[in-house]
């Protein structure tokens, strides 16, 4: 166990994903291209016409994106043994990701008008747009406040050993997540295609594109974050920690919610997420700084 642990999160494990996801990325941003050429010159028929993946090139980096952040999921799980900070972190930046992604699927559907505060497509896009800088901001935040800590923590070898059966733990915990996800995401990306290339007429059970597999992936990570809130009781049990991690699994919660929300809910669903997250983080360490006792 202890050896396929290290294989599989090791730092050429890492670099060879890295690789492979590029690879990938391009030359499914080629394909897409030569899909859109294709239906451009109208060589499927009337069927592709009304999809809006298939109607600009702009559309095409939708595409490469979604492989983008499959990479940020595997550096998700990556970094779940080594620091609760960077795994909190990374799933701030899977969301922002996602709207950014969002974003280049509607900027091909724009529609320049007088109109612009009237159109349910544009109005989205603004929020978009807003969204990405407020959240881009809160993460830098989310990083700043606890640098110092996460610089000590990735090379820091612990001795304790209620820390390291923790982190032996969290360990076990990604290892699992590894073919879990891997297999949601084949079956999220094959219902996709299923329903996209060969059978287009049930294309509005797609209408929620962006929430294809990470809707169901958010909910994996609140069942992972309570698992480590609760082992986290095993070698700490001052109120602040314990009120971090809670407020962490919160975070999550929130950012799960959001998908099942649309329009301008949805910014402020995702916005206060991160934003709770960081608040709580703050919070946190003005407890480690001020070093109030538990004892009276």
């Amino acid at each position: 166990m202890t050896t396929l642990i290290e294989k599989v999160f090791s730092e050429k494990a890492k670099k060879t994903s890295e690789r492979v996801i590029i690879n990938i990325a391009i030359i499914s941003f080629i394909v897409h291209l030569v899909l859109i050429f294709l239906n451009k010159i109208e060589v499927f028929g009337d069927q592709y016409l009304d999809a809006g993946f298939f109607s600009s090139p702009i559309a095409a980096i939708y595409t490469p994106f979604s492989f983008i952040l499959l990479y940020e999921v595997y550096l998700l799980i990556y970094y779940l043994p080594k620091s609760m900070t960077i795994y909190i972190g990374k799933q701030y930046e899977i969301i922002m990701l996602i709207v950014i992604r969002r974003l280049y699927k509607d900027l091909s559907q724009l529609e320049l008008s007088n109109n612009w505060f009237s159109i349910q497509e544009d109005l989205q896009f603004t929020y978009d747009l807003v969204g990405t800088i407020l959240l881009f901001i809160l993460i830098h935040l989310f990083y700043k406040m606890n640098r110092h800590r996460v610089r000590k923590l990735l090379k820091l070898k612990e001795t304790r050993p209620e820390i390291i059966r923790f982190i032996k733990a969290k360990k076990i915990i990604a290892l699992i997540l590894v073919p879990v996800l891997l297999i949601m995401a084949v079956y999220s990306f094959g219902t996709w295609a299923y329903i996209t290339l060969i059978n287009p007429n049930d294309i509005t059970d797609l209408a929620n594109i962006n929430n294809l597999f990470f809707d169901e992936f958010f909910t994996v990570l609140i069942l992972v974050d309570v698992l480590l809130l609760l082992f986290s009781f095993t070698h700490t049990d001052k109120f602040n920690k314990v009120i971090r991690n809670s407020g962490f699994v919160i975070s999550t919660v929130l950012v799960k919610l959001s998908f099942g929300t649309e329009g301008l809910l949805n910014s402020v669903l995702i916005i206060t997420a991160v934003g709770f997250g960081v608040l709580i983080l703050w919070i946190h360490m003005m407890f480690e700084k001020n070093k109030i006792p538990t004892n009276y």
